[in-house]
């Protein structure tokens, strides 16, 4: 098997839950593995084959995974909460967690065989690796938490200009949805590392093709989600595994305040902020952030395999 393995295509499981996750591997077996969490309304390929192959060459197996209510992955059949119920974080009854969304991640750990693994999640997917590593700490070797908050709603709070162009995506054709994406990531990404567009037209056109639901509904199951699973510092404090935060110094979705509680509650955390940095992973960053990662997390002997 080759170094950038001929496994990186989309595989899938059946959890005990019924949802049934798509996911996709890059590397060798017997490396070192690391989680990729993607967040609100992300698909796996929005992790770029470049951050991949930085960390593949680097020694690590990578797994990355579609969400539930995302890409290829299950989506649910409890209706969507809606802009007001939203807007008022009022949950419905029947919403699942981030802790559903974490049980995923250590169901398909234990399908790989590959754990204790290496997280890595930006922004919804960073406050799913950190309920992973505080509620199944015997899964996780690390935790690296980019761009994300705590859940409590004094830190990490979007500007009003971020929520209404949130509030306003609901695209229903492949040219709504690059153009929203185009809109979006372009308010998210910082002044300093400005988006490459084609990059991004094809990264949002890629990720209509491969959703397998509706995505606007999708992502409002998963602001629902977050929403209803509340303020989780008291859970952060519990965390031993080592820990990095990222954040940019310029994130409009989630206040810099978000990674700065972060780190302050998870013990002997480390808190890199990047200047210029927003609400965005543009390959500009990506070899910086593998590197912080790469030294964060020493390569190390795996005990970990790989399911065929």
């Amino acid at each position: 098997m080759s170094e950038l393995s001929a496994r990186s295509h989309d595989q899938f499981t059946r959890l005990p839950s019924g949802v049934r996750v798509c996911y996709r591997v890059d590397g060798r077996p017997g490396q070192p593995a690391v989680l990729l969490i993607g967040g609100l309304g992300e698909d796996l390929t929005q992790w770029s084959q470049h951050f991949v192959t930085a960390l593949v060459s680097r020694g690590f197996l990578v797994v990355r995974m579609d969400n539930r209510d995302s890409g290829r992955s299950s989506f649910v059949s409890a209706p969507a909460p809606g802009l007001v119920r939203l807007a008022s974080a009022r949950p419905r009854s029947d919403a699942y967690t981030l802790t559903d969304c974490a049980t995923d991640c250590a169901y398909l750990l234990e399908h790989l065989g590959v754990g204790p693994a290496h997280l890595v999640g930006r922004s919804m997917g960073g406050m799913i690796a950190q309920t992973v590593a505080a509620e199944f700490p015997t899964h996780t070797a690390s935790l690296t938490s980019i761009y994300s908050t705590t859940g409590n709603p004094a830190v990490g709070r979007a500007s009003l200009k971020t929520s209404f162009i949130l509030a306003t995506q609901s695209p229903r054709t492949k040219p709504q949805a690059v153009t929203a994406h185009l809109r979006l990531t372009a308010a998210l990404a910082g002044a300093g590392h400005p988006i490459d567009e084609l990059a991004e037209a094809e990264h949002a056109a890629t990720q209509w093709d491969r959703t397998a639901g509706d995505g606007p509904a999708g992502m409002q199951r998963q602001l629902q989600a977050i929403q209803a699973s509340g303020d989780r510092t008291a859970a952060l404090r519990t965390i031993s595994v080592p820990t990095l935060v990222i954040n940019g110094d310029r994130d409009p979705l989630v206040d810099p305040s978000g990674g700065e509680a972060t780190a302050a509650a998870i013990p002997h955390s480390r808190h890199l902020v990047i200047a210029g940095m927003g609400h965005h992973l543009p390959d500009s960053l990506a070899d910086l952030i593998v590197e912080r990662i790469c030294a964060h997390i020493p390569l190390t002997e795996s005990t970990g395999g790989l399911t065929p």
